[in-house]
């Protein structure tokens, strides 16, 4: 088979999924788009030439398909996949299909905590140092979905989940980092080790010329041959970073070995530790009102997520929302993040009991408030000036909410209203 298909199967026709479709289409290719649910709005789909095909999976949509392009969202064992799979039908991301497509060199950025975070830093620091640059990927933005946008010598900075690496085939970043990793997402991966093996994807086609920046004292066996570049949250800076919390000052030091590496100069890297005001849904402060600070941190998906927040509010008095989605993850580590500083705990969502069992022995006081607007308004009567309320689910979205965005969003909303 050629670099790229005469004739495609897009799965999933989310954000990523269109946005493969249309990248496929522009140069010619035949693209069938399909998806499991029947209400998506596809109309550029269609009047680029895709064929879309809705609320169908049957196996007949891969005659004559050369490569299927699987959304992220998509999960391994979905009909159509599993049957490409066994037809030997080469199956790729669409961070793949991107970089099939794009000439620009590539960032990528991956880790269980901090990838979005570090992300946009970079974008900020590249933007400092004048450089062109596109931050894409997992952050919302498809990868595809910059096509034909930038010149040849910009950059591209991509957030890379393990669900778009688990895919990929010749996918090369000239400078990969891997933040962290923490067991995650054991709803979607069969096992702690499969996630971690997905994320190692991210060097595995990386050569001498290329970057691999890991945290300093890390065991990790590497694959590919990438130059290893350590950081650590104690490294020397050109600035301090602006943005709050031991944490992001790990991100902040992963930034920084990453820009040294595609070239940025000191003063362009230390301009954007001190200009970057941070990213929305992590630790976001929305509101001061009547002396209470409302952060919002929806983006702390798990308990690796939610503890650097309690310790960066770890001496100001704390009211703090949990919970959402359960995903195969433990909560005893919770337990021992919460100081004496946490006043009370407000639960919501469909993990609330099993969080409720992990943090008594604790013995903070904990209320089951079911939703976040309850759980907002209660916490709010209750808090003190110089108190904060803290949203720091240490859980996914997907029992009330389509995703974390939402989710802040809706908290955002609440603490507007609190205003009136």
């Amino acid at each position: 088979m050629s670099v790229l298909p005469a004739r495609a199967l897009v799965v999933g026709l989310a954000r990523s999924g269109q946005a493969a479709a249309l990248a496929l289409a522009r140069r010619g290719i035949a693209v069938v788009g399909a998806d499991r649910a029947a209400d998506i709005a596809t109309g550029r789909l269609a009047a680029s030439g895709v064929e879309v095909l809705l609320g169908r999976e049957e196996e007949s949509l891969l005659d004559d398909v050369e490569v299927v392009v699987k959304s992220p969202g998509v999960p391994d064992d979905s009909p159509l996949v599993a049957a490409a799979r066994r037809r030997s039908v080469p199956v790729w991301s669409e961070v793949e299909l991107g970089f099939r497509l794009l000439p620009q060199p590539i960032v990528g950025v991956t880790g269980t905590n901090g990838k979005t975070t570090t992300s946009e830093l970079l974008g900020e620091i590249f933007r400092c140092a004048g450089r062109e640059v596109a931050v894409a990927g997992n952050v919302g933005r498809p990868l595809c979905g910059i096509d034909g946008r930038l010149h040849e010598d910009a950059w591209i900075v991509c957030e890379l989940s393990s669900f778009q690496l688990e895919d990929i085939d010749t996918f090369r970043p000239r400078v990969a980092v891997l933040l962290n990793f923490a067991a995650d997402h054991l709803d979607r991966h069969p096992s702690v080790e499969a996630y971690f093996q997905a994320k190692l994807r991210i060097f595995e086609n990386q050569t001498a010329d290329d970057w691999a920046v890991i945290p300093r004292g890390s065991a990790w066996d590497l694959p590919g041959g990438a130059a290893q570049v350590p950081f650590d949250g104690d490294d020397e800076l050109p600035a301090e970073p602006r943005i709050r919390g031991r944490h992001n000052r790990e991100n902040a030091a992963a930034a920084t070995a990453a820009a040294r590496a595609a070239g940025v100069d000191e003063g362009a890297i230390a301009a954007g530790l001190r200009s970057f005001g941070g990213v929305p849904h992590r630790l976001e402060l929305i509101a001061r009102i009547e002396g209470v600070e409302y952060v919002n941190d929806s983006k702390a998906t798990n308990v690796a997520a939610a503890r650097p927040a309690l310790i960066a509010y770890g001496r100001e008095p704390l009211h703090l929302i949990l919970g959402g989605s359960l995903k195969g993850e433990s909560f005893e580590g919770l337990r021992y993040a919460i100081g004496p500083n946490v006043k009370r705990v407000y639960l919501i969502g469909e993990a609330a009991g099993s969080i409720a069992a992990a943090l008594a022995p604790a013995g903070v006081p904990m209320e089951h408030a079911g939703g976040l607007d309850a759980a907002l308004a209660a916490a709010a009567r209750a808090a003190e000036p110089g108190d904060v309320v803290l949203l720091s689910p240490a859980c996914a979205s997907y029992d009330q909410f389509n995703d974390f965005e939402e989710r802040g969003e809706m908290f955002r909303r609440l603490v507007e209203e609190l205003r009136r």
